[in-house]
């Protein structure tokens, strides 16, 4: 049987927001994570997903630049 943590304790891993890690669960990011009722459960040896979060302060989608 796998064991989980909670989004608190992952946010204390991880050293990311509450918040954050919320949106990564519902956006599909955290591989294996399940939803019971309103709480996330994520797998215990599961690695902090890659930030994919613009850093350059450019939009990218639209570049209106062509």
């Amino acid at each position: 049987m796998k064991e989980y943590m909670t989004i608190k304790e992952a946010a204390g891993r991880w050293n990311i927001s509450i918040r954050r890690i919320n949106t990564l669960c519902n956006d599909g990011r955290i591989p294996g994570c399940v939803k019971f009722g309103v709480n996330w459960a994520i797998p215990v040896e599961t690695e902090k997903p890659i930030d994919m979060r613009i850093k350059s302060g450019r939009y990218v989608k639209n570049n209106y630049d062509e």
